[in-house]
């Protein structure tokens, strides 16, 4: 009658009474269990061909970077950062979404989606004004935020000033490119002319 949690509780503490010589039996039994296990994924990993082989790789790197970013996720909540401002669409939705037409969540929004489109520019205004407001209060919380974050010794949460690279396009990969060969040419005559003095 009791629930899974309660239970698990008490099995934990007759496991800690139990005495040592009684727990032998069950470490002998995961022990073999264990050999039995790495055994068997022997063979199973033998069998595969190099490009399962590489699959199971990749998704098990994905599964674990998917749980390593629940888990930031999840302390950065606990640690109370602000969330993100919301945009003029999202503040829209927010407000329409109850009133809008549709069975399926998927469908109101297909429905509030195509409603902001046909909206004026003037008929967006306010929900422009509100989602820059709400980005001041979020630029707000998050400099309080952070600074709280260093006084606890969590810099490595602190956003840095620079800027995330964007894509580039071939075109401008390939300025870039001239660029800092033209940058190194520059570099290597100024050098040279140091020497020379």
């Amino acid at each position: 009658e009791i629930g899974s949690v309660e239970l698990v509780r008490k099995i934990a503490g007759a496991w800690k009474e139990l005495p040592a010589s009684q727990k032998q039996v069950y470490e002998d039994a995961r022990k073999a269990d264990w050999q039995k296990y790495q055994q068997q994924l022997a063979t199973y990993k033998a069998q595969l061909t190099p490009a399962q082989a590489a699959a199971l790789k990749e998704e098990r790197r994905r599964r674990l970077a998917k749980r390593r970013l629940f888990r930031i996720k999840r302390e950065l909540t606990v640690l109370g950062k602000p969330k993100r401002p919301r945009s003029g669409f999202n503040i829209f939705v927010s407000e329409n979404f109850k009133e809008s037409a549709g069975i399926s969540p998927a469908a109101k929004m297909k429905q509030l989606f195509d409603s902001w489109q046909k909206l004026s520019t003037t008929q967006k205004q306010p929900y422009l004004q509100l989602a820059e407001d709400d980005k001041v209060r979020y630029e707000n919380e998050i400099k309080s935020w952070e600074a709280k974050m260093v006084e606890l010794g969590r810099e490595d949460l602190v956003r840095s000033g620079k800027q995330k690279p964007r894509k580039q396009t071939p075109e401008t990969a390939k300025k870039a490119e001239t660029a800092k060969a033209s940058l190194h040419e520059k570099k290597a005559k100024l050098k040279l002319k140091k020497s020379e003095e």
